[in-house]
Protein backbone atom coordinates (compact mmCIF):
# COMPACT_ATOMS: atom_id res chain seq x y z
CA UNK A 1 0.00 0.00 0.00
CA UNK A 2 1.05 3.81 -0.82
CA UNK A 3 2.25 5.79 1.79
CA UNK A 4 0.03 8.71 2.00
CA UNK A 5 2.38 11.95 1.08
CA UNK A 6 4.07 13.21 4.26
CA UNK A 7 3.19 17.11 3.23
CA UNK A 8 -0.98 16.93 2.96
CA UNK A 9 -1.45 13.36 4.60
CA UNK A 10 -2.71 11.96 1.12
CA UNK A 11 -5.19 14.79 1.04
CA UNK A 12 -4.42 16.14 -2.38
CA UNK A 13 -4.41 20.33 -0.80
CA UNK A 14 -1.78 22.01 1.78
CA UNK A 15 -2.30 25.43 3.66
CA UNK A 16 -0.19 27.87 2.49
CA UNK A 17 0.74 30.96 4.58
CA UNK A 18 1.06 34.04 2.75
CA UNK A 19 3.05 37.16 2.95
CA UNK A 20 0.11 39.06 4.19
CA UNK A 21 -0.53 37.01 7.33
CA UNK A 22 -3.96 35.10 4.86
CA UNK A 23 -3.92 31.77 5.01
CA UNK A 24 -4.76 29.68 1.71
CA UNK A 25 -5.40 25.88 0.41
CA UNK A 26 -2.98 24.70 -2.67
CA UNK A 27 -2.66 21.97 -4.39
CA UNK A 28 -0.46 19.71 -3.09
CA UNK A 29 2.78 18.76 -5.15
CA UNK A 30 2.05 14.97 -4.95
CA UNK A 31 -0.85 15.59 -6.96
CA UNK A 32 1.49 16.75 -10.07
CA UNK A 33 3.89 14.10 -9.34
CA UNK A 34 0.31 11.31 -9.40
CA UNK A 35 -0.77 12.89 -12.56
CA UNK A 36 3.03 12.71 -13.91
CA UNK A 37 2.92 8.76 -13.54
CA UNK A 38 -0.68 8.52 -14.62
CA UNK A 39 0.40 10.09 -18.01
CA UNK A 40 3.15 7.88 -18.49
CA UNK A 41 1.57 5.00 -17.49
CA UNK A 42 -1.10 5.50 -20.06
CA UNK A 43 1.64 6.70 -23.01
CA UNK A 44 2.28 2.92 -24.04
CA UNK A 45 6.07 3.41 -23.88
CA UNK A 46 7.61 0.12 -24.39
CA UNK A 47 9.85 -1.48 -20.81
CA UNK A 48 12.64 -2.02 -23.32
CA UNK A 49 12.34 2.39 -24.39
CA UNK A 50 11.43 3.46 -20.42
CA UNK A 51 15.33 4.11 -19.87
CA UNK A 52 14.97 6.74 -22.67
CA UNK A 53 15.84 10.12 -22.04
CA UNK A 54 17.44 13.27 -23.71
CA UNK A 55 19.73 13.54 -20.76
CA UNK A 56 20.80 9.72 -21.40
CA UNK A 57 21.24 9.94 -25.55
CA UNK A 58 24.63 8.81 -25.99
CA UNK A 59 26.91 11.19 -28.29
CA UNK A 60 30.41 9.86 -28.60
CA UNK A 61 33.30 12.42 -29.66
CA UNK A 62 33.09 10.38 -32.72
CA UNK A 63 30.06 10.76 -33.49
CA UNK A 64 28.85 12.06 -36.79
CA UNK A 65 27.46 16.01 -37.05
CA UNK A 66 24.06 15.00 -37.79
CA UNK A 67 23.60 13.14 -34.60
CA UNK A 68 24.37 15.82 -32.23
CA UNK A 69 22.02 18.42 -34.66
CA UNK A 70 19.16 15.60 -34.07
CA UNK A 71 19.95 16.23 -30.17
CA UNK A 72 19.84 19.68 -30.27
CA UNK A 73 16.50 20.12 -32.72
CA UNK A 74 15.25 17.84 -30.23
CA UNK A 75 15.88 19.77 -27.08
CA UNK A 76 14.79 23.39 -28.92
CA UNK A 77 11.31 21.15 -30.15
CA UNK A 78 10.53 20.05 -26.20
CA UNK A 79 11.70 23.71 -25.31
CA UNK A 80 9.25 25.66 -27.91
CA UNK A 81 6.32 23.41 -27.51
CA UNK A 82 3.34 24.15 -27.83
CA UNK A 83 3.60 27.69 -29.34
CA UNK A 84 6.55 27.25 -30.85
CA UNK A 85 5.64 24.28 -33.31
CA UNK A 86 2.05 25.30 -33.96
CA UNK A 87 1.03 21.60 -34.26
CA UNK A 88 4.02 20.82 -36.46
CA UNK A 89 6.28 17.32 -35.39
CA UNK A 90 9.07 15.81 -36.11
CA UNK A 91 9.98 13.19 -38.63
CA UNK A 92 13.47 11.09 -38.01
CA UNK A 93 14.90 9.28 -40.52
CA UNK A 94 18.44 7.03 -40.64
CA UNK A 95 19.81 3.88 -40.48
CA UNK A 96 19.34 1.03 -38.11
CA UNK A 97 20.26 1.52 -34.65
CA UNK A 98 21.41 5.69 -34.82
CA UNK A 99 18.70 6.22 -32.20
CA UNK A 100 15.71 7.46 -33.57
CA UNK A 101 13.18 5.56 -31.30
CA UNK A 102 15.59 6.90 -28.10
CA UNK A 103 15.28 10.29 -29.32
CA UNK A 104 11.65 10.43 -29.63
CA UNK A 105 11.12 8.45 -27.01
CA UNK A 106 12.68 11.01 -24.80
CA UNK A 107 11.15 13.73 -26.26
CA UNK A 108 8.06 12.03 -25.60
CA UNK A 109 9.19 11.61 -21.82
CA UNK A 110 10.25 14.99 -21.32
CA UNK A 111 6.40 16.43 -22.67
CA UNK A 112 5.13 14.23 -20.40
CA UNK A 113 6.69 15.16 -17.24
CA UNK A 114 7.65 18.93 -17.77
CA UNK A 115 4.44 20.11 -19.80
CA UNK A 116 1.71 17.58 -18.54
CA UNK A 117 1.45 16.53 -21.99
CA UNK A 118 -1.14 13.76 -23.31
CA UNK A 119 1.37 11.54 -25.16
CA UNK A 120 1.32 7.98 -26.53
CA UNK A 121 3.84 5.65 -28.26
CA UNK A 122 2.84 3.22 -31.10
CA UNK A 123 4.71 1.11 -33.18
CA UNK A 124 3.64 1.08 -36.90
CA UNK A 125 3.96 -2.70 -37.37
CA UNK A 126 2.06 -3.60 -34.06
CA UNK A 127 -0.57 -0.53 -34.51
CA UNK A 128 -1.50 -2.52 -38.38
CA UNK A 129 -1.48 -6.26 -36.53
CA UNK A 130 -4.14 -4.95 -33.70
CA UNK A 131 -6.19 -2.89 -36.56
CA UNK A 132 -6.40 -6.41 -38.73
CA UNK A 133 -7.13 -8.79 -35.72
CA UNK A 134 -9.85 -6.00 -34.80
CA UNK A 135 -12.03 -7.30 -38.19
CA UNK A 136 -11.56 -11.35 -36.42
CA UNK A 137 -15.96 -11.40 -35.76
CA UNK A 138 -15.01 -12.94 -32.41
CA UNK A 139 -13.11 -10.26 -31.08
CA UNK A 140 -14.94 -7.40 -29.27
CA UNK A 141 -12.83 -4.31 -29.75
CA UNK A 142 -13.49 -2.48 -33.25
CA UNK A 143 -11.05 -0.76 -35.34
CA UNK A 144 -12.33 2.86 -34.01
CA UNK A 145 -11.81 1.62 -30.09
CA UNK A 146 -8.04 1.32 -31.37
CA UNK A 147 -7.47 3.87 -33.57
CA UNK A 148 -9.23 6.66 -31.02
CA UNK A 149 -6.55 7.24 -28.64
CA UNK A 150 -3.82 7.22 -32.12
CA UNK A 151 -6.39 10.46 -33.35
CA UNK A 152 -6.65 11.70 -30.14
CA UNK A 153 -2.89 11.87 -28.81
CA UNK A 154 -1.75 15.47 -28.22
CA UNK A 155 1.43 14.69 -28.87
CA UNK A 156 2.14 10.98 -31.00
CA UNK A 157 5.11 9.10 -31.39
CA UNK A 158 4.64 6.25 -34.50
CA UNK A 159 7.97 4.13 -34.35
CA UNK A 160 9.54 2.75 -37.92
CA UNK A 161 7.00 4.36 -39.95
CA UNK A 162 7.02 2.18 -43.23
CA UNK A 163 8.18 -0.87 -41.40
CA UNK A 164 5.67 -3.07 -43.00
CA UNK A 165 5.02 -4.30 -46.79
CA UNK A 166 3.27 -1.96 -48.51
CA UNK A 167 -0.54 -2.84 -49.92
CA UNK A 168 -3.57 -0.53 -50.16
CA UNK A 169 -4.98 -1.65 -47.43
CA UNK A 170 -1.83 -0.22 -45.53
CA UNK A 171 -1.81 2.66 -47.21
CA UNK A 172 -5.40 3.36 -46.70
CA UNK A 173 -4.86 3.08 -43.15
CA UNK A 174 -1.47 5.30 -42.93
CA UNK A 175 -3.33 8.08 -45.04
CA UNK A 176 -6.43 7.62 -42.60
CA UNK A 177 -4.27 8.19 -39.45
CA UNK A 178 -1.68 10.77 -40.38
CA UNK A 179 -4.86 12.91 -42.17
CA UNK A 180 -6.82 13.15 -39.38
CA UNK A 181 -3.83 13.82 -37.04
CA UNK A 182 -3.20 16.80 -39.80
CA UNK A 183 -6.41 17.87 -39.86
CA UNK A 184 -6.45 18.18 -36.02
CA UNK A 185 -3.34 20.19 -35.97
CA UNK A 186 -2.14 17.44 -33.47
CA UNK A 187 1.79 16.65 -33.22
CA UNK A 188 3.20 13.51 -34.65
CA UNK A 189 6.59 12.14 -34.27
CA UNK A 190 7.73 9.61 -36.35
CA UNK A 191 10.95 7.22 -36.98
CA UNK A 192 11.79 5.31 -39.87
CA UNK A 193 14.67 3.22 -41.36
CA UNK A 194 13.54 4.59 -45.23
CA UNK A 195 15.40 7.67 -46.70
CA UNK A 196 13.11 10.80 -47.24
CA UNK A 197 12.74 10.13 -50.81
CA UNK A 198 10.26 9.93 -53.77
CA UNK A 199 9.39 6.27 -55.26
CA UNK A 200 11.79 4.92 -57.17
CA UNK A 201 14.68 4.18 -55.36
CA UNK A 202 16.74 6.53 -52.52
CA UNK A 203 17.77 9.06 -54.47
CA UNK A 204 20.61 11.14 -54.27
CA UNK A 205 20.28 12.34 -50.73
CA UNK A 206 20.71 8.63 -48.94
CA UNK A 207 24.23 8.12 -47.80
CA UNK A 208 26.08 4.81 -49.77
CA UNK A 209 25.32 2.24 -46.94
CA UNK A 210 21.71 3.29 -46.99
CA UNK A 211 21.63 2.30 -50.72
CA UNK A 212 23.47 -0.70 -50.13
CA UNK A 213 20.73 -1.99 -47.47
CA UNK A 214 17.41 -0.92 -48.94
CA UNK A 215 17.13 0.40 -52.43
CA UNK A 216 13.70 1.29 -51.26
CA UNK A 217 12.71 4.86 -50.15
CA UNK A 218 10.02 6.37 -47.41
CA UNK A 219 7.75 7.00 -50.45
CA UNK A 220 7.73 3.35 -51.34
CA UNK A 221 7.02 1.93 -48.43
CA UNK A 222 3.61 4.85 -47.50
CA UNK A 223 2.82 6.09 -50.90
CA UNK A 224 4.26 10.14 -52.29
CA UNK A 225 1.12 11.30 -51.52
CA UNK A 226 1.46 10.29 -48.16
CA UNK A 227 5.03 11.51 -48.20
CA UNK A 228 3.83 14.66 -49.00
CA UNK A 229 1.56 15.72 -46.30
CA UNK A 230 4.54 14.60 -44.13
CA UNK A 231 6.38 17.59 -45.52
CA UNK A 232 3.68 19.64 -43.80
CA UNK A 233 3.30 18.20 -40.70
CA UNK A 234 7.38 17.59 -40.06
CA UNK A 235 10.27 18.61 -39.77
CA UNK A 236 12.47 16.64 -41.38
CA UNK A 237 15.87 15.35 -38.85
CA UNK A 238 18.47 13.45 -40.99
CA UNK A 239 20.50 11.05 -38.65
CA UNK A 240 23.45 9.50 -40.32
CA UNK A 241 25.72 6.95 -38.10
CA UNK A 242 26.94 3.52 -37.79
CA UNK A 243 24.54 1.35 -35.53
CA UNK A 244 25.13 1.96 -31.87
CA UNK A 245 23.52 -1.53 -31.30
CA UNK A 246 26.57 -3.31 -32.57
CA UNK A 247 28.27 -1.60 -30.79
CA UNK A 248 27.80 -0.41 -27.34
CA UNK A 249 24.39 -1.68 -27.32
CA UNK A 250 25.53 -4.77 -28.05
CA UNK A 251 24.25 -7.31 -25.80
CA UNK A 252 26.55 -9.20 -23.19
CA UNK A 253 26.39 -11.78 -19.72
CA UNK A 254 27.39 -9.68 -17.14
Amino acid sequence: MTEPCPKCDGMGMVVVLKDDGRRIAERCDCRFERRRLSLLGRAGIPKRYEHCALETYALFPQADSSLRAAYMMAQRFVGDYPLGTDGRGLLLTGSIGVGKTHLSVGMLQALITEKGVRGLFCDYRELLKEIQHSYNPQVATTELDILRPVFEAEVLVLDELGASKPTEWVWDTVAHILNTRYNDKRTTIITTNYPDAAPGGAGGAATGAQRAMREESLGDRIGERMRSRLAEMCVTIEMRGDDFRQKAGRARFA
